[in-house]
């Protein structure tokens, strides 16, 4: 039986979550600025509620991010740690792929503009519609003023919004919806559902491979003048 280890940081959330023997086990919490102090104690915290050695563990997925910078660090680096020392794969998942799986387990909702506040006035952004149970990608995810995010020109049907975007943004947001949740986060249970399938395709990587996504150029501060 594979036994995967999930971990996301790039929001105000901090979760993990756990699959083993066909049973999944996760923790969650929304904790701004405590990522780096908890993970690692929450993942021991799952393991031994499972009762499971971290050695047993397959492969490690994570949220790449889009999402803070900061926290997206943070779960790169935990994960590089924990693969390199164990000699296991990894399987990097988009955060806002992660929100638009949640959508579907909580909502149901079978299409999902995710929308996460990117801060600067501008919204990381993404659309979804499940496969088989599975959040998948239409088109390019991008970070965009608001007023600039749309559905697919395909779409159609009922379209829900998830996301810290639409709770900041939802005025300025063009798209049309059944329904949204502004205050959605992603969460590790989510991103372990999409790890499945990657892992299944063989989609795992290279510990070194393990590498952030952000969408925009500008991840930091900005540069003096020269």
């Amino acid at each position: 039986m594979t036994t995967l280890l999930a971990l996301d940081t790039a929001t105000e959330a901090c979760s993990v979550a756990l699959l083993h023997d066909d049973r999944v086990y996760s923790h969650y919490e929304v904790i701004p600025r405590l990522h780096a102090q908890r993970l690692l104690p929450m993942i021991k915290t799952l393991l031994d509620e499972a009762g499971v050695a971290l050695s047993a563990v397959d492969a490690i997925a994570f949220g790449r991010g889009p999402g803070a910078f900061t926290g997206v660090r943070i779960a790169i680096g935990v994960v590089q740690g924990l693969a390199f020392g164990l000699d296991r794969p990894v399987l990097p998942i988009s955060d806002l792929a992660v929100l638009a799986q949640r959508a579907l387990r909580e909502h149901g909702a079978q299409q999902v503009a995710a929308a996460i506040d990117a801060r600067m006035d501008e919204v990381y952004w993404g659309c979804y519609r499940a496969d088989q149970g599975e959040m998948r990608l239409l088109g390019d995810e991008a970070v965009l003023p608001p007023e600039l995010a749309g559905l697919p020109r395909e779409a159609a049907g009922d379209w829900f919004g998830a996301g810290t975007g639409w709770g900041t943004h939802a005025a300025r947001l063009p798209a049309m919806l059944a329904g949204q949740d502004g205050a959605m986060l992603p969460h590790a249970e989510d991103l372990l559902s999409l790890a499945r399938f990657a892992w299944a395709r063989g989609e795992a990587l290279p510990a070194d491979q393990a590498q952030p996504v952000y969408l925009r150029d500008q991840v930091a501060t900005p540069k003096a003048p020269q």
